[in-house]
């Protein structure tokens, strides 16, 4: 899409940067991908956008819970529900419906997804997907938008 971009992150510090100039443009009901390596940055990432939304409380990798959830009550949308999912460990479609985690996609919240892949068949269509490639010397971000809704919110990162 025309809007897609791609930036250098030098660092942890960038990638929280970026993170929280993502935290100023997301809207309710957005899905984002987050692809990448292990230790590429993408809980690092979601780290910096909930503290862009002004969260102070600890930011850990639900790797082995599936999903943390981060309910927003000062933000810029009051309530924003949050969830954070790494699909690392998932293995079982069932899991999926049995944990109710189709719920978490509504109209209060935003669903940041590590390893979209391991659950393709029950996930919807990201808005915004980002792609993280380790470098020598920090890592790349390829930003894309899937739907009308992630052009708006990218477009307005490019701008920041």
């Amino acid at each position: 899409m025309e809007n897609d971009f791609t930036l250098d992150l030098a660092d942890e510090a960038a990638t929280i940067a970026f993170g929280a100039a993502v935290a100023k443009v997301i809207v309710p009901e957005l899905t984002i991908y987050l692809h990448g390596d292990l230790g590429a940055g993408k809980t690092t990432l979601v780290r910096g956008l909930l503290r862009g939304l002004g969260y102070v409380g600890r930011v850990k990798s639900p790797t082995y819970t599936l999903v943390e959830p981060y309910e927003m009550l000062d933000g810029h949308f009051s309530p924003l529900n949050l969830y954070h999912f790494d699909l690392y460990r998932f293995n079982d479609e069932e899991e999926w419906e049995a944990a109710g985690f189709r719920d978490h996609f509504n109209a209060h919240s935003v669903c940041l997804i590590e390893w979209p892949e391991k659950a393709a068949q029950v996930l919807p269509e990201p808005d915004i997907e980002i792609n993280f490639d380790i470098k020598a010397d920090g890592r790349t971000v390829h930003v894309s938008a899937h739907t009308v809704r992630g052009q708006q919110c990218i477009q307005h990162i490019k701008l920041k």
